[in-house]
Protein backbone atom coordinates (compact mmCIF):
# COMPACT_ATOMS: atom_id res chain seq x y z
CA UNK A 1 0.00 0.00 0.00
CA UNK A 2 1.00 3.86 -0.41
CA UNK A 3 1.58 5.41 2.88
CA UNK A 4 2.63 9.05 3.25
CA UNK A 5 3.63 8.96 -0.53
CA UNK A 6 5.08 6.02 -0.57
CA UNK A 7 5.20 2.03 -0.64
CA UNK A 8 5.11 0.84 3.04
CA UNK A 9 8.33 -0.61 4.60
CA UNK A 10 10.42 1.38 1.71
CA UNK A 11 12.20 4.53 2.25
CA UNK A 12 12.90 7.36 0.13
CA UNK A 13 16.21 7.42 -1.33
CA UNK A 14 18.92 9.65 -2.74
CA UNK A 15 18.02 11.03 -6.62
CA UNK A 16 19.51 13.13 -9.33
CA UNK A 17 16.44 14.14 -11.51
CA UNK A 18 17.40 16.09 -14.80
CA UNK A 19 13.91 17.86 -16.84
CA UNK A 20 13.32 16.72 -20.13
CA UNK A 21 13.03 19.51 -22.87
CA UNK A 22 9.69 19.88 -24.33
CA UNK A 23 9.42 22.05 -27.36
CA UNK A 24 6.08 22.64 -29.19
CA UNK A 25 6.62 24.21 -32.48
CA UNK A 26 4.90 24.96 -35.88
CA UNK A 27 5.59 25.42 -39.46
CA UNK A 28 4.26 27.62 -42.23
CA UNK A 29 5.40 26.62 -45.77
CA UNK A 30 4.75 28.05 -49.27
CA UNK A 31 3.02 26.05 -51.73
CA UNK A 32 4.40 23.69 -54.39
CA UNK A 33 5.22 25.77 -57.50
CA UNK A 34 4.63 23.87 -61.24
CA UNK A 35 2.56 23.98 -64.54
CA UNK A 36 0.08 21.67 -65.07
CA UNK A 37 -2.28 21.64 -68.62
CA UNK A 38 -5.59 22.25 -66.29
CA UNK A 39 -7.03 23.14 -63.13
CA UNK A 40 -8.19 19.61 -62.42
CA UNK A 41 -4.56 18.04 -63.11
CA UNK A 42 -3.27 16.20 -60.30
CA UNK A 43 0.23 15.96 -62.03
CA UNK A 44 2.44 18.47 -62.71
CA UNK A 45 4.19 18.96 -65.97
CA UNK A 46 7.24 21.02 -64.69
CA UNK A 47 7.94 22.16 -60.98
CA UNK A 48 9.40 25.47 -60.53
CA UNK A 49 9.81 25.45 -57.08
CA UNK A 50 9.76 22.91 -54.28
CA UNK A 51 7.53 23.85 -51.21
CA UNK A 52 9.74 25.11 -48.09
CA UNK A 53 9.06 26.57 -44.61
CA UNK A 54 9.28 30.37 -44.44
CA UNK A 55 7.91 30.50 -41.14
CA UNK A 56 7.48 28.97 -37.66
CA UNK A 57 7.13 29.52 -34.11
CA UNK A 58 8.21 27.57 -30.70
CA UNK A 59 7.93 27.69 -26.98
CA UNK A 60 9.52 25.72 -24.16
CA UNK A 61 7.24 23.91 -22.02
CA UNK A 62 7.49 26.17 -18.74
CA UNK A 63 8.39 29.40 -20.53
CA UNK A 64 5.87 32.01 -20.82
CA UNK A 65 6.82 33.49 -24.08
CA UNK A 66 6.12 32.23 -27.47
CA UNK A 67 8.49 32.65 -30.13
CA UNK A 68 8.23 33.06 -34.22
CA UNK A 69 10.62 33.76 -37.08
CA UNK A 70 9.87 34.19 -40.24
CA UNK A 71 12.94 34.89 -43.68
CA UNK A 72 12.70 38.58 -43.03
CA UNK A 73 14.01 38.69 -39.68
CA UNK A 74 16.93 37.50 -41.24
CA UNK A 75 19.78 39.78 -43.36
CA UNK A 76 19.75 37.62 -46.37
CA UNK A 77 15.86 38.34 -46.63
CA UNK A 78 16.72 41.69 -49.03
CA UNK A 79 19.11 40.08 -51.29
CA UNK A 80 16.90 36.56 -51.64
CA UNK A 81 13.45 36.65 -49.97
CA UNK A 82 13.19 32.62 -51.04
CA UNK A 83 16.23 32.04 -49.47
CA UNK A 84 15.48 30.04 -46.08
CA UNK A 85 18.74 28.54 -45.07
CA UNK A 86 19.27 30.61 -41.64
CA UNK A 87 15.50 30.07 -40.82
CA UNK A 88 16.49 26.59 -41.01
CA UNK A 89 19.65 26.11 -39.40
CA UNK A 90 17.74 27.98 -36.60
CA UNK A 91 15.10 25.20 -36.28
CA UNK A 92 17.33 22.41 -36.89
CA UNK A 93 19.19 24.02 -33.80
CA UNK A 94 16.21 24.13 -31.48
CA UNK A 95 14.77 20.85 -32.41
CA UNK A 96 18.65 19.22 -31.67
CA UNK A 97 18.31 20.90 -28.50
CA UNK A 98 14.84 19.34 -27.12
CA UNK A 99 14.23 15.92 -25.48
CA UNK A 100 10.54 15.57 -26.48
CA UNK A 101 9.04 17.66 -29.51
CA UNK A 102 5.10 18.29 -29.58
CA UNK A 103 3.47 19.30 -32.95
CA UNK A 104 -0.03 18.72 -34.58
CA UNK A 105 0.51 16.57 -37.34
CA UNK A 106 3.81 15.84 -36.44
CA UNK A 107 3.88 13.78 -39.77
CA UNK A 108 3.62 16.93 -42.02
CA UNK A 109 6.04 19.51 -39.38
CA UNK A 110 8.66 16.90 -38.31
CA UNK A 111 9.16 15.75 -42.15
CA UNK A 112 8.65 19.44 -44.08
CA UNK A 113 11.51 20.04 -41.47
CA UNK A 114 13.62 16.97 -42.45
CA UNK A 115 13.24 17.08 -45.63
CA UNK A 116 14.75 21.16 -45.73
CA UNK A 117 17.54 20.01 -43.15
CA UNK A 118 18.81 16.71 -45.78
CA UNK A 119 18.31 19.44 -48.82
CA UNK A 120 20.58 22.15 -47.10
CA UNK A 121 22.82 19.22 -46.32
CA UNK A 122 22.64 19.49 -42.56
CA UNK A 123 22.86 16.12 -40.21
CA UNK A 124 19.79 14.64 -38.33
CA UNK A 125 19.03 16.32 -35.49
CA UNK A 126 19.78 14.48 -32.22
CA UNK A 127 17.29 11.86 -30.86
CA UNK A 128 13.88 12.63 -29.38
CA UNK A 129 10.29 11.79 -28.89
CA UNK A 130 7.61 13.40 -30.81
CA UNK A 131 4.41 13.80 -29.40
CA UNK A 132 1.27 14.23 -32.43
CA UNK A 133 -1.69 16.16 -30.77
CA UNK A 134 -3.49 14.95 -34.29
CA UNK A 135 -2.36 11.50 -33.80
CA UNK A 136 -3.56 11.69 -30.02
CA UNK A 137 -7.17 13.19 -31.29
CA UNK A 138 -7.64 10.10 -33.93
CA UNK A 139 -6.81 7.21 -31.59
CA UNK A 140 -8.40 8.35 -28.17
CA UNK A 141 -11.86 10.36 -29.40
CA UNK A 142 -14.03 10.57 -32.12
CA UNK A 143 -14.34 14.21 -32.36
CA UNK A 144 -16.30 15.72 -36.09
CA UNK A 145 -13.06 17.16 -36.93
CA UNK A 146 -9.29 17.03 -35.47
CA UNK A 147 -7.83 19.94 -37.02
CA UNK A 148 -6.25 22.06 -34.82
CA UNK A 149 -8.99 25.40 -34.98
CA UNK A 150 -12.00 22.98 -34.25
CA UNK A 151 -10.40 20.92 -31.38
CA UNK A 152 -9.90 24.23 -30.17
CA UNK A 153 -13.16 25.50 -30.29
CA UNK A 154 -14.43 21.85 -29.35
CA UNK A 155 -12.51 22.27 -26.05
CA UNK A 156 -13.18 25.73 -25.25
CA UNK A 157 -9.77 26.69 -25.80
CA UNK A 158 -9.38 29.44 -28.70
CA UNK A 159 -9.14 29.43 -32.10
CA UNK A 160 -6.59 29.75 -34.99
CA UNK A 161 -6.01 33.12 -36.00
CA UNK A 162 -7.39 34.60 -39.56
CA UNK A 163 -5.26 34.86 -42.27
CA UNK A 164 -7.99 35.80 -45.18
CA UNK A 165 -6.64 33.01 -47.34
CA UNK A 166 -4.12 31.86 -49.66
CA UNK A 167 -3.15 35.64 -50.50
CA UNK A 168 -1.41 35.76 -47.27
CA UNK A 169 1.15 33.23 -48.67
CA UNK A 170 1.13 34.89 -51.89
CA UNK A 171 2.26 37.98 -50.64
CA UNK A 172 4.98 36.48 -48.38
CA UNK A 173 6.19 34.60 -51.64
CA UNK A 174 6.58 37.95 -53.36
CA UNK A 175 8.21 38.99 -50.09
CA UNK A 176 5.28 41.22 -48.70
CA UNK A 177 7.17 42.53 -45.40
CA UNK A 178 3.49 43.13 -43.72
CA UNK A 179 2.17 40.12 -44.92
CA UNK A 180 5.18 38.45 -43.25
CA UNK A 181 3.95 40.42 -39.96
CA UNK A 182 0.46 39.06 -40.29
CA UNK A 183 1.98 35.55 -40.84
CA UNK A 184 4.15 35.65 -38.13
CA UNK A 185 1.18 36.57 -35.74
CA UNK A 186 -0.78 33.67 -37.15
CA UNK A 187 2.21 30.71 -36.41
CA UNK A 188 2.82 32.23 -32.68
CA UNK A 189 -0.99 31.93 -32.20
CA UNK A 190 -0.85 28.20 -33.96
CA UNK A 191 1.57 27.07 -31.30
CA UNK A 192 -0.20 28.64 -28.43
CA UNK A 193 -3.23 26.76 -29.11
CA UNK A 194 -1.09 23.75 -29.81
CA UNK A 195 0.03 23.99 -25.97
CA UNK A 196 -3.43 24.52 -24.54
CA UNK A 197 -4.72 21.34 -26.53
CA UNK A 198 -1.47 19.32 -25.59
CA UNK A 199 -2.21 20.08 -21.63
CA UNK A 200 -5.40 18.92 -22.52
CA UNK A 201 -4.94 16.00 -23.44
CA UNK A 202 -1.93 14.93 -21.79
CA UNK A 203 -3.38 13.00 -19.40
CA UNK A 204 -5.37 10.10 -21.33
CA UNK A 205 -2.07 9.83 -23.42
CA UNK A 206 -0.48 6.12 -22.17
CA UNK A 207 2.48 6.51 -24.11
CA UNK A 208 4.18 10.17 -23.44
CA UNK A 209 7.88 9.92 -22.50
CA UNK A 210 8.34 10.96 -18.76
CA UNK A 211 8.91 14.54 -17.70
CA UNK A 212 11.90 13.56 -16.17
CA UNK A 213 15.28 11.74 -16.38
CA UNK A 214 15.31 9.45 -12.73
CA UNK A 215 19.49 8.34 -12.29
CA UNK A 216 17.64 6.97 -8.66
CA UNK A 217 14.85 5.63 -7.17
CA UNK A 218 12.34 7.81 -5.55
CA UNK A 219 9.54 6.45 -3.72
CA UNK A 220 7.53 9.71 -3.84
CA UNK A 221 8.22 10.34 -7.70
CA UNK A 222 6.68 12.75 -9.51
CA UNK A 223 3.42 12.12 -12.43
CA UNK A 224 5.35 11.19 -15.65
CA UNK A 225 2.47 13.49 -17.67
CA UNK A 226 2.23 16.71 -15.67
CA UNK A 227 5.38 16.36 -13.16
CA UNK A 228 3.39 17.56 -9.89
CA UNK A 229 3.61 15.20 -7.22
CA UNK A 230 -0.18 14.48 -6.38
CA UNK A 231 -0.09 10.51 -7.30
CA UNK A 232 -2.57 8.48 -4.58
CA UNK A 233 -3.07 5.04 -4.82
CA UNK A 234 -6.32 3.32 -6.25
CA UNK A 235 -6.33 -0.35 -6.10
CA UNK A 236 -4.13 -2.67 -7.76
CA UNK A 237 -3.74 -3.69 -11.14
CA UNK A 238 -3.69 -7.53 -11.07
CA UNK A 239 -2.33 -9.83 -13.59
CA UNK A 240 -0.38 -13.51 -14.12
CA UNK A 241 2.68 -12.46 -12.36
CA UNK A 242 1.27 -10.61 -9.29
CA UNK A 243 -0.62 -7.25 -8.17
CA UNK A 244 0.87 -3.54 -8.88
CA UNK A 245 -0.41 -0.56 -7.30
CA UNK A 246 -3.11 1.59 -9.89
CA UNK A 247 -1.74 5.22 -9.28
CA UNK A 248 -3.78 8.15 -10.06
CA UNK A 249 -2.62 11.59 -10.37
CA UNK A 250 -5.15 14.03 -8.81
CA UNK A 251 -3.34 17.35 -10.53
CA UNK A 252 -3.58 16.08 -14.09
CA UNK A 253 -5.92 12.89 -13.71
CA UNK A 254 -3.18 10.67 -15.51
CA UNK A 255 -2.99 6.40 -14.85
CA UNK A 256 0.50 6.13 -14.79
CA UNK A 257 0.93 2.69 -16.83
CA UNK A 258 2.22 -0.44 -15.27
CA UNK A 259 5.52 -0.63 -16.38
CA UNK A 260 6.22 3.12 -15.14
CA UNK A 261 5.01 2.64 -11.92
CA UNK A 262 6.85 -0.86 -11.76
CA UNK A 263 9.93 0.89 -12.54
CA UNK A 264 9.55 4.04 -10.54
CA UNK A 265 9.67 1.79 -7.36
CA UNK A 266 11.60 -0.67 -8.38
CA UNK A 267 9.00 -3.94 -8.25
CA UNK A 268 9.83 -7.40 -9.71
Amino acid sequence: MLVGGRLANQTKSARTETAAKVLLFDVETTPLLGYAYSRRETDLIMVLEEKKIISFSWKWLGERQTHVLALPDFPGFKKDNRDNRALILKLHELISSADIVVAHNANFDDKMAASDFVTLGLPPTAPHKTVCTLRVARSKFKFSSNKLDDLGQRLGLGRKAQTGGFKLWKACMDGDLKAYAKMKAYNRQDTILLEKIYLKMRPWMTNHPALKVREDTNKNPPCPQCDKRKLQNKGFNVSRSGRTPRLQCYACGHWPPIAWVRKAWRLK
